[in-house]
C-alpha cells in the first residue's frame, strides 16, 4: 500500500506538524508513505517538493498570488481563494502513482480547487480547519453560512450576496461533484459534524479520526530542570499560552485570556507566552509575562510544557489543537472554552477545565481551579493517560491503515 501525504509544508505550522507525524507513524508501521509539499524545510528524504530553483521561487509567490482576488475586501484573518493553476503538482502526484492521496492543508496557493478532480487515485482529506467546505474562510466566525451557499461573508466584511465567497463555494460544489472517490476526515467530532452539515459534502463519506502523536517523544520532563533551562522562576505558578500568531490572531483568544488573568490578580502567578516575542508596548496583564518567541522543535516544546503548571487554550474556534494534545502528553493540564474539538481532549475536572464558551469569569475560575487543586498530581497523570490511550501514534495509525484498506477494497 502506497500512501502520498500532501500538505503545503512539511514541518512549518500546526497542520504540517500533524501531517508529518502521521507520515512518520505510517513509515514506522511499514507502510510505504511519501510526503509531497510546496515548501520543504526539513532534510527528510521521504519528503519531496518541486526540485527546480525556478519552481521553488515561483512557489514562494503562490501565497501572494492567491490573495490577489480578495484585496478589495477588509478581512483581518486568513481567506484562501485557491485559484492558481496547479497542474505541475497534480502531474507529480499522478506520476508518483500512489494507491491513496491523503490531502491535508493545501492552501497558500498549492492546489487549485478544480485540479483536485485530476488526481487519479482515491482521495482522503483530513480537515485541519473549515476551509474545505466554506467559501474561502478557514474559520467562519460562527456565521454558519457554509451550510447553504455562503455570500455576505462576515470574514471579508462583505455586504454583497454574490461576493467572492459565494463564487468560490460554487466552484467547490462543481469541483467536488467531479470527484467520485473522496473520503473526508474531521479531526475532531465538531469538525466532522460541521462537514456533515455542509451542502458541499453531501453524499461523501465523512469520518472522525484524530491526529497521532508519538508519546515516546512527547512525555513529561523534570519540572525543576525545565524551569532552569528556560530561566523561569522556581517559586511561581506558571500559566502557559501559545500558538502561531499567539497575540495577533483574535481567534486564538489572547484578549479573553488577558482579561481572565487580570481577574485573578495573584502575586504567585506568572504568565508564559510562546509564538510571540515581547511587543513594543506590552499589555499590562496584572502579572509578570515571559515572552518566549516562536518555537518549532519538539525539545523546546516538551521542556516548556513541562516547565509550567497549566496550559490555557482560550480559542474562540478550534479544531483539534496541537497545543492541547502536546501539553496533555507532557502531563500538563489544560483549560479552554467548551467549543470545537476541545471536549474531545479535555475531560472537565479530570485533566483540565472546560469553561463556558466565552465567559471570561469562568475561564479565570478554571485557571484558578487547576492551579489550586489538591488533586493536581491526578490531573497531571490523567492528562498523560488520555493521550497515551487515545492519540498515541501506534493506536491512531492502525485506524488510518484500516481506513485506507477499506477504501481500496471498496
Amino acid at each position: 500500500m502506497k500512501i502520498l501525504i500532501v500538505n503545503t509544508s512539511d514541518i512549518d505550522g500546526g497542520a504540517a506538524r500533524a501531517a508529518y507525524r502521521l507520515h512518520k507513524a505510517l513509515l514506522n508501521n511499514n507502510v510505504d508513505s511519501q510526503m509531497l509539499v510546496q515548501s520543504k524545510s526539513s532534510d527528510d528524504f521521504t519528503v519531496s517538493c518541486c526540485s527546480s530553483k525556478i519552481q521553488k521561487g515561483l512557489n514562494k509567490l503562490r501565497p501572494i498570488l492567491d490573495a490577489i482576488p480578495i484585496r478589495q475586501y477588509d478581512n483581518k484573518t486568513l481567506f484562501s481563494t485557491s485559484w492558481i493553476p496547479s497542474y505541475k503538482i497534480v502531474n507529480k502526484i499522478n506520476d508518483l502513482a500512489p494507491d491513496i492521496v491523503h490531502l491535508h492543508w493545501i492552501n497558500a496557493g498549492m492546489l487549485k480547487i478544480e485540479d483536485l478532480a485530476r488526481i487519479k487515485a482515491p482521495i482522503v482529506w483530513s480537515l485541519h480547519d473549515m476551509w474545505a467546505f466554506t467559501g474561502g474562510c478557514h474559520y467562519d466566525e460562527l456565521c454558519g453560512a457554509y451550510k447553504d451557499k455562503c455570500g455576505e461573508c462576515v470574514v471579508l466584511v462583505s455586504k454583497t450576496k454574490n461576493d467572492i465567497s459565494r463564487k468560490i463555494f460554487y466552484r467547490k460544489q462543481k469541483a467536488y461533484s467531479n470527484i467520485s472517490n473522496m473520503t473526508i476526515i474531521g479531526l475532531s467530532n465538531w469538525l466532522k459534524t460541521c462537514a456533515q452539515e455542509s451542502s458541499l459534502f453531501q453524499g461523501k463519506k465523512i469520518v472522525n479520526l484524530p491526529n497521532p502523536i508519538n508519546t515516546k517523544v512527547f512525555k513529561p520532563f523534570d519540572n525543576a530542570r525545565a524551569r532552569e533551562l528556560w530561566g523561569l522562576p522556581a517559586d511561581k505558578k506558571l500559566v502557559l499560552f501559545g500558538a502561531m500568531g499567539a497575540t495577533t490572531d483574535a481567534r486564538k483568544g489572547f484578549n479573553e485570556l488577558s482579561c481572565a488573568l487580570k481577574i485573578l490578580s495573584r502575586d504567585d502567578v506568572e504568565f508564559v507566552v510562546f509564538g510571540a516575542t515581547l511587543p513594543l508596548n506590552p499589555p499590562d496583564l496584572g502579572c509578570r509575562v515571559h515572552y518566549m518567541g516562536s518555537l518549532s522543535d519538539d525539545v523546546s516544546l516538551i521542556t516548556l510544557y513541562s516547565a509550567v503548571d497549566l496550559m490555557v487554550v482560550p480559542s474562540l474556534q478550534e479544531n483539534l489543537s496541537n497545543a492541547i494534545v502536546e501539553s496533555l502528553a507532557c502531563g500538563t493540564p489544560v483549560v479552554g472554552f467548551d467549543i470545537g474539538g476541545n471536549s474531545d481532549l479535555i475531560d472537565h475536572k479530570v485533566n483540565g477545565y472546560l469553561a463556558k464558551p466565552f465567559e471570561i469569569v469562568d475561564l479565570a475560575r478554571g485557571i484558578e481551579w487547576v492551579l489550586d487543586s489538591d488533586q493536581y498530581i491526578n490531573l497531571s497523570l490523567n492528562s498523560r493517560d488520555k493521550i497515551v490511550r487515545e492519540l498515541d501514534s501506534d493506536v491512531v495509525v492502525e485506524k488510518y491503515i484500516s481506513l485506507y484498506k477499506e477504501i481500496l477494497n471498496d
